[in-house]
């Protein structure tokens, strides 16, 4: 399926990009508290419209 390059490859990049993300986001977190202070409600908003969508389907 792969080969061990290839596994090892995955990871170290995986792992590299999870640390530069999470730098990234660090270094933006005063503007993310004050640009996206509401986006919560958004997220449980889209959360409870894909529920809703699930129940309707499995009701019907």
């Amino acid at each position: 399926m792969f080969s061990k390059g290839q596994i090892i490859f995955g990871i170290i990049f995986f792992v590299i990009f999870a640390i530069i993300i999470g730098y990234t986001y660090r270094k933006d977190l005063k503007l993310h508290k004050r640009f996206y202070a509401g986006s919560i409600w958004i997220l449980i908003a889209f959360i409870g419209f894909i529920l809703l969508i699930s129940a309707i389907k499995f009701l019907l």
